[in-house]
């Protein structure tokens, strides 16, 4: 067998995965090709014409998909001593496979993860900031009281095994611009549905959020700085998200021009924000006790429709004073979406701004999955 009839063979298999294109999407696609053979009549060279773009665009998608789903490696071995690129191969099956008649939708999965968002254009400069510090999980005490708002007001708010050294305090950068990878869709849409019943069934369990403390063994709830209620115990959901960020983190460390890293922990929590909530601007491993984490990720999500505004999330652009990273006025903003994550480095300052929540209910909150990968 030849190297593209092995390519071919694996393109047909890829794309009757549902994990890589639902029988929906490949209905829809075999309606496009079918339409554009009758618009065309009998000219050929448009009809092969259109025919291509179709099947080089759902070839694109399906080769996307699959090193998301599957991770690089096998798609890689694959290719070794093929000659042709893998979006044309993939393109010219896709065109046969669907034009054959679609089978009926089944109930199983939707896609995968979604392809990566271009970095978000900073912003104007922000408003004067609060005091840094670094989210922590609650400590093991009984949960206080629904929290009061803050005297002031809320501020501003496959993967390899590549070990990465501490870096020396010497060779911290004197700049740290705002960075991050956006990517759209990220679970399937039965995931997300059973994310968001998870979260409102666990109301009673969340807490209040805690930072981190340079004079107390644990965290400490300071309103001050931070106002939220956190969940740790994700139960099945932090291994589904982790899988999928697993499979696209080579991706997300090379758009961030971060080295890979082996991954010693995962720190994974719930975080509801409801009216007022806010966290003013920080780092993720600005003290000894968080320095290993290297990965921010924050994954959005919400009970629709929509029923909050604000609780952005500012990335600041930063600069070395005195040892110490401050911003220099100028961020790029992510406004909360629906099943949308967001990475960035752990070191880069962020805040998160006021959340307006005008029914105040806990099922109306701005939601997050969010976490630290350590090394």
């Amino acid at each position: 067998m030849t190297p593209k009839q092995i390519l071919d063979s694996f393109s047909e298999t890829l794309v009757r995965d549902e994990r890589i294109l639902s029988a929906q999407e490949r209905a829809l696609v075999a309606t496009l090709l079918r339409h554009a053979k009758t618009a065309t009549g009998e000219n050929q060279e448009i009809q092969e014409a259109v025919r291509v773009v179709i099947a080089s665009a759902v070839g694109e998608t399906v080769a996307q998909r699959a090193f998301a789903v599957l991770g690089g490696s096998i798609v890689e071995r694959i290719l070794e001593g093929s000659p042709l690129p893998l979006g044309d191969s993939v393109g010219e099956r896709t065109a046969d496979i669907f034009a054959k008649e679609p089978q009926p939708p089944s109930q199983g999965p939707s896609p995968g993860p979604a392809d990566k968002a271009p970095l978000k254009t900073p912003q104007p400069p922000s408003a004067p900031l609060g005091s840094p510090g670094e989210p922590q999980p609650p400590s093991p005490r009984p949960s206080p009281g629904e929290p009061q708002p803050p005297s002031h007001g809320p501020g501003p708010s496959g993967v390899r095994t590549t070990v990465v050294s501490e870096t020396r305090a010497a060779d911290r950068p004197t700049v740290l611009p705002a960075q991050c990878v956006v990517l759209d869709e990220f679970l399937v849409p039965q995931e997300l549905e059973a994310l968001i019943r998870f979260t409102l069934e666990r109301e009673a369990d969340f807490s209040a959020s805690e930072v981190v403390s340079p004079s107390a063994d644990g965290g400490i709830v300071n309103y001050e700085h931070r106002r939220s209620r956190v969940l740790m115990d994700l139960a099945h959901h932090q291994d589904v998200i982790l899988a999928r960020i697993k499979a696209v983190l080579p991706q997300v460390l090379g758009t961030l021009g971060m080295a890979e890293f082996a991954i010693s922990e995962v720190e994974a929590q719930l975080t509801a924000s409801s009216h007022g909530d806010f966290f003013h601007f920080h780092s993720d491993n600005g003290s000894d006790r968080v320095a290993s984490r290297r990965l921010t990720f924050v994954y959005f999500f919400h009970r629709e429709p929509r029923q909050f505004e604000g609780g952005e999330l500012r990335i600041h652009d930063a600069r070395l004073e005195e040892g110490t990273y401050v911003s220099q006025g100028s961020y790029q903003t992510i406004a909360p979406q629906q099943n949308q994550i967001v990475f960035f480095p752990c070191e880069l300052l962020h805040e998160i701004t006021a959340v307006n929540c005008a029914s105040r209910r806990f099922a109306d909150s701005r939601f997050t999955l969010n976490g630290w990968l350590r090394r």
